[in-house]
């Protein structure tokens, strides 16, 4: 097995995750004026994070907006405050409120490994790219942890104008970082869109959103299985 020349990772659910604080839904309510029970908190991070489908009640502009919400910050604003409304967040800017948490960087739980993954690729003079079907600029995130130049390629389909698992947006990563898919690995919580790396020749390994406390070690796991070895003390 040969070591790839570079490695990509989504983000959302891959390098971090969206983890919502119990205080997000204090004064929040549904249509008939009650507080959201746990379940209902839930489901609706699980539908901000995780859109499968188009959400029945959402139509006409709307719907629009939810099918091309990846390439356009303001669609991307519109749709998101029509799924939040139509699943009975309808308080006065009860879903402004909510959806104001999923551009805050602050609101990204980073994986434990995430860091020392990245690092590690660093040192081994790996090139390292973020391929994510997202509207804001999620460098922001990176940032705040202070690993935001451990990456040297961004392919972000609201920058790029593709979404996965259109090849477009795997080769604008790849190509700056003058890297041939076929050498490439990519990291993700995917198979549809991440996996979809896989028509163009890359690698691919998938790694599980679930609650960061629950995740320790996926990612270090994923590169150590296509031959990237990466010391604890990285």
């Amino acid at each position: 097995m040969s070591t790839p020349a570079a490695v990509l990772f989504d983000f959302s659910g891959t390098l971090f995750r969206f983890e919502a604080a119990d205080d997000w839904f204090a004064g929040l309510h549904d249509e008939n004026g009650d507080d959201l029970h746990l379940d209902a908190q839930a489901e609706l991070i699980r539908r901000m994070t995780q859109p499968v489908g188009l959400p029945a009640a959402i139509a006409d502009d709307d719907r629009i907006a939810w099918e091309q919400r990846d390439l356009d910050p303001a669609k991307h604003r519109r749709a998101y405050l029509s799924m939040l409304r139509a699943s009975g967040l309808t308080g006065e800017g009860h879903a402004e409120q909510l959806y104001g948490r999923v551009v805050d960087p602050h609101s990204w739980q980073i994986f434990p490994d995430t860091e020392k993954v990245l690092r590690g690729l660093r040192s081994a003079g790996i090139g390292v790219g973020v391929v994510s079907n997202i509207a804001f600029d999620l460098r922001d995130v990176l940032a705040l942890h202070g690993i935001v130049d451990l990456v040297d390629a961004y392919a972000l389909s609201f920058e790029v104008g593709a979404i996965k698992p259109d090849p477009r947006i795997f080769h604008a990563a790849l190509d700056p970082l003058g890297v041939a898919p076929e050498s490439a690995l990519m990291i993700g919580d995917s198979e549809e869109a991440d996996g979809g790396c896989r028509a163009l020749g890359c690698a691919f390994e998938l790694v599980h959103d679930v609650p960061v406390v629950q995740r320790r070690t996926a990612l270090l796991d994923a590169v150590r299985a296509r031959g990237v070895a990466i010391d604890v003390a990285d």
